[in-house]
């Protein structure tokens, strides 16, 4: 009779096991097959709430704000200003890092970490939305508002994040010291942004002929200036002092103060979700509550490149994720390996 129940056992998370896989730890997962008790479901609304909020973090704004169904395309017209950024020296400092093997790779990473943790603080004091990063490219987004003030948010954060570079001007390493600049550019204009993909890989992008501009107006402008577009310009009256760049391009004067630039242009009341009572403790309550929360959480994680995804699950009671680098025999791989990482197009959010 042991035998015969064993066989016909049923899990109360059967139905929802395939979904599960990729939102539960390793550990988690086989808990939850083998003993489903109530205190076991808790600890899996528990972790499915908390990775919740992470995810929240970890998309676009846009994203967090209203997703879509994983596979449904849906676009729109948006007119805003656009805001790119690249780095120069990053090349050197990563060749100088790698020969060092994993002490320079741990380097790097915080290195790398301050930097985006500074950027990304300064885009969102100055109401802007990060979309995405690419290696060591950033593609900020300020949408137009009733008092169409998105130009002037995006030059200001500009001028931030150059002053914030000052941080990364002395940076030293086993070949000597080594610097970290920045090349900002602005545009303004008329754009389409775009959820596309399929139910396991979903992106949020923008495309139109205005993306491409801010990101010409970062390669015409000057490291550790802001440059912007003769529309950008228009749009800026009289609120900025220019000088004369490239053909078509206009280099922002930094004649601020401290106080007059300021550190933040709007107040955010912040991304977080309220938080969901949970009513039912019962084997079915949960099991329901739990089927809920992977409706909620299935449409954030489609935009969560799987591996990251797979770090932020497993560590998700530390809501970060832990620096770790594979272990090498020479320092081409060291490199290799921080190349691919760098390479890859992610929107982290903000956290």
């Amino acid at each position: 009779m042991e035998i015969i129940n064993r066989l016909t056992y049923n899990p109360p998370l059967a139905a929802l096991e395939l979904r599960l896989r990729s939102l539960l730890s390793a550990q988690l997962y086989a808990a939850a097959w083998v003993d489903p008790s109530p205190a076991t479901l808790m600890g899996v609304f528990d972790h499915l709430r908390t990775l919740r909020y992470i995810l929240h973090d970890y998309v676009p704004r846009p994203v967090s704000e209203s997703p879509p169904n994983p596979g449904e395309v849906r676009y729109q017209w948006q007119t805003g200003t656009l805001l790119f950024t690249d780095l120069a020296g990053f090349t050197s400092l990563l060749e100088a890092n790698a020969a060092e093997g994993r002490k320079g790779a741990e380097t790097l990473l915080g290195v790398i970490n301050d930097y985006f943790a500074s950027m990304i603080e300064i885009v969102s004091k100055s109401g802007g939305d990060l979309l995405e990063f690419t290696g060591d490219a950033m593609l900020v987004q300020f949408l137009a508002g009733v008092h169409q003030e998105d130009t002037a948010r995006a030059v200001r954060a500009g001028l931030r994040m150059q002053r914030a570079m000052a941080e990364f001007a002395s940076i030293e390493t086993a070949r000597g010291v080594l610097s970290l600049r920045m090349r900002v550019g602005i545009h303004c204009g008329r754009y389409i942004s775009a959820d596309i993909g399929t139910p396991l890989r979903m992106a949020h992008v923008l495309l139109g002929h205005s993306v491409q501009q801010a990101k010409q107006a970062e390669g015409s402008g000057t490291v550790g200036r802001v440059c912007v577009t003769e529309a950008a310009r228009e749009c800026l009256g009289e609120q900025f002092r220019f000088e004369p760049g490239k053909q078509g391009y206009f280099l922002v004067a930094d004649d601020f103060t401290d106080d007059q630039l300021g550190e933040y242009d709007i107040t955010l009341t912040g991304r977080r979700m309220p938080s969901s009572v949970l009513l039912d403790r019962s084997v079915s309550g949960l099991v329901s509550e739990i089927g809920e929360s992977v409706k909620r959480l299935e449409p954030l994680a489609s935009y969560i490149p799987k591996a990251i995804l797979r770090l932020l699950v497993e560590n998700a009671d530390q809501r970060k994720i832990p620096p770790d680098f594979p272990e090498t025999d020479g320092d081409v791989c060291q490199l290799d390996w921080f190349t691919g990482v760098c390479g890859e197009s992610f929107a982290p959010g903000r956290s």
